[in-house]
């Protein structure tokens, strides 16, 4: 017998495609999604992969503004759409939204279990205001069960009186398969593939939002202070887009010697070649929930050098075992990281091999299988 589940989440984000389409393969689960916008073009340029889903959904309207950096989206049909798919537990991605509270409500009427799926850690340094304290604490009092990625957000719970009981940890994933394919691929023709693209010979790589508290003038300032005839030899490059674009690009060229390129956006199909082709993947971000480039640089065989504050730093990055650790916002250390792996050859290459082996138990099948269970256990429990 499957139970219907309904599970709400903001966008239809590429890389929970295929942790959805897992889902709905899992035994006993009925899996109905409820977006609450296709994307959000404000904030990121993925494209939308609907040929690849595999599971029921639909989009509701939604109305979306940013306001001096905080996002408003507005959803109606919310109970509308519950009452038609009459779930037998609910799946909420967040508490931000109104749509999470009338869900919410709708839950409580209906004596449904309603398990919200948490990703925020005590380090996250978004600013945390008394009223919203407030509210957030209401919420999570009224969830039955909750879905975490990891280690860092169970212990964000813990600190909100959560029960460890009632906490269920589904690993967060990306298309492993995915990326270690193609990334097989690449690596067959990697010459080719880094004339194409016209990348240096070696480089480090950032990928994420350019924005400062994803450290990313940490990175540029740790590049700058590298020895004259490392940064001759290595480059660094950042794939993504943001607000700081212009003035990374200012710093960048002011930096010699040195090659710093800045690619802007790139689909998965080019971050594969990026990943495969760089000599290690820097993650120096200031607050970030959990940091799913890091899932697809491992993937790929990459080494990672990861800041001490990121969400999936606990849990994935093992200290001079597949990457390295640095404290958050030191460049000295940052710097002093990259130099290690950029002139130590076999140990990019233990650390990557390390890396390819963990991820495997991060895959989406695992995440599904995380949900699941949750799911179960709150329903059998109600």
């Amino acid at each position: 017998m499957s139970r219907r589940l309904a599970l709400i989440t903001e966008i239809i984000a590429p890389y929970r495609i295929p942790v959805f389409n897992s889902l709905a393969q899992q035994p006993g689960i009925g899996l109905h999604v409820l977006f609450l916008a296709e994307n959000d073009p404000t904030q990121r340029h993925w494209p939308v992969y609907k040929d690849e889903i595999q599971f029921a959904y639909q989009v509701l309207p939604s109305w979306r503004r940013r306001f001096a950096g905080h996002n408003l989206l507005l959803n109606w049909n919310v109970e509308v759409a519950l009452d038609r798919l009459a779930p037998e537990a609910i799946i909420c991605g967040g508490y931000n939204y109104i749509a999470s509270w009338k869900a919410l409500r709708w839950a409580r009427l209906h004596r449904v279990p309603f398990l919200l799926w948490a990703e925020s850690t005590l380090r996250d340094l978004r600013q945390k205001f008394a009223a919203v304290e407030r509210i957030k604490t209401k919420f999570l009092r009224h969830c039955d069960g909750f879905i975490v990625p990891g280690k860092s957000s169970f212990e964000y719970l813990g600190s909100y009186g959560a029960q460890s009981e009632l906490i269920f940890t589904a690993p967060n994933a990306v298309d492993t398969d995915f990326f270690a394919q193609r990334s097989s691929l690449i690596r067959a023709g990697a010459d080719l593939y880094r004339k194409a693209m016209n990348l240096p010979p070696r480089f480090f790589l950032f990928v994420g939002r350019f924005v400062r508290e994803k450290g990313v003038f940490d990175l540029l300032a740790a590049y700058a202070s590298l020895p004259v005839d490392l940064r001759g030899e290595v480059g660094l490059v950042f794939a993504g887009t943001g607000r700081a674009r212009l003035e990374l690009e200012t710093r960048a060229a002011a930096i010699a010697p040195g090659r710093v390129q800045v690619v802007g956006f790139a689909s998965r199909e080019d971050l594969a070649i990026y990943y495969t082709l760089a000599d290690a993947l820097v993650f120096p971000t200031h607050t970030d929930p959990w940091g799913l480039v890091v899932n697809e640089a491992m993937a790929c065989g990459l080494p990672v050098i990861c800041s001490n504050v990121a969400g999936c730093a606990a849990d994935l990055v093992e200290d001079t075992e597949n990457g390295l650790i640095v404290p958050v916002g030191d460049s000295k250390q940052l710097a002093s990281a990259m130099e290690q792996l950029a002139r130590d050859y076999e140990l990019r290459l233990k650390m990557g091999l390390a890396g390819r082996a963990k991820i495997e138990h991060y895959s989406p099948q695992a995440c599904a299988a995380g949900m699941a269970q949750a799911v179960v256990a709150r329903c059998e429990a109600a």
